[in-house]
């Protein structure tokens, strides 16, 4: 990597040592989970606990909280200095602010919030929510359908059968992200979903059989039509929405008219920089939340040339 490092990305900064050899010693373990120092970042239903104040701030409790009344566990997320950092899911409760005993705090979407967060707070939530979603969805075994438990710190599941006892190892979906240029425009699109006026860059997620770079020249070919050259790699972001890592990228192309597919997007359209500056000013675009690295990829843009980064 050449040139200045820059700051990470939001969910990309989480400050704590995973342990991966500790996590096999079920002992020390127990004996984290019982230390009156460790901390547990509760999870409910995909909404992380933050607290009412302006702006918020993550929230942990003391371990063990209670006894986990479904069938995820405590998941150890790693060490900050001497103190653990576990996840623990708390989807079965109907009223989870009542029996942790907390006040002044509410579960919230991450997506919402993690920009208000600071950088650390916000990676934490986001790898506590990422770890939490895998082990709902993997229960049972894939292979062969029985139940599965969680051991080595909740980083494995085992499936419970002799027959099978395959491990399951949590997973992310890599997916790209591009902002795609032409001279002094950039390509710009918005699905039918997103609330009024939102434009963003384009994305999808890369597929069995191909590199990141041909992805991005896919993606941007399958969605608009356009065909780009010059694709560069810009940095990566976790996205526990559920569980992606996002792979950024810049392209240029030759400009030509999209031909948008209307399965993927309802718009697309090149906005020249000064145009598109006048029209956010304006309120007539909207561009995505600061948590997203698409907002880092446009606003980069629109400020001039940044330098790329491995």
């Amino acid at each position: 990597m050449t040139g200045p490092k820059r700051r990470p990305n939001p969910f990309a900064d989480v400050q704590l040592d995973r342990v991966p050899d500790r996590r096999r010693d079920p002992r020390w373990l127990e004996e984290r989970l019982h230390d009156p120092r460790s901390r547990v970042i509760p999870v409910w239903r995909a909404r992380s606990l933050v607290t009412c104040a302006d702006p918020p701030s993550a929230v942990s409790i003391g371990v063990p909280p209670r006894d986990p009344a479904g069938r995820v566990g405590p998941i150890l997320l790693g060490m900050e200095g001497d103190e653990a950092r576990f996840a623990m899911d708390l989807s079965d409760s109907d009223d989870p602010l009542a029996e942790l005993g907390v006040e002044g705090a509410v579960f919230e979407d991450l997506d919402k919030v993690g920009a208000l967060l600071g950088r650390a707070e916000g990676a934490l939530l986001a790898y506590a929510r990422g770890m939490v979603h895998w082990h709902r969805r993997h229960l049972f075994c894939g292979r062969c359908g029985s139940e599965t438990t969680s051991i080595e710190g909740g980083h494995v599941r085992c499936c419970a059968s002799d027959d099978c006892g395959i491990l399951h190892f949590p997973r992310t979906d890599p997916a790209i992200i591009v902002l795609v240029t032409a001279e002094d425009a950039c390509l710009l699109g918005r699905q039918a979903e997103w609330p009024p006026l939102v434009f963003s860059t384009l994305a999808g997620f890369v597929e069995p059989g191909e590199s990141v770079r041909e992805a991005v020249a896919r993606e941007v070919r399958e969605e608009t039509g356009v065909t780009v050259t010059d694709v560069a790699y810009h940095s990566s972001q976790p996205w526990p929405f559920p569980s992606s890592l996002m792979l950024g990228f810049t392209a240029t192309a030759l400009r030509s008219e999209p031909e948008v597919d209307e399965n993927e997007l309802q718009e697309a359209r090149w906005f020249g920089r000064e145009d598109l500056r006048g029209r956010v000013a304006s309120g007539q675009v909207r561009l995505p939340r600061h948590v997203s690295i698409a907002r880092r990829l446009i606003e980069e843009w629109l400020e001039g040339p940044a330098e790329r980064v491995t």
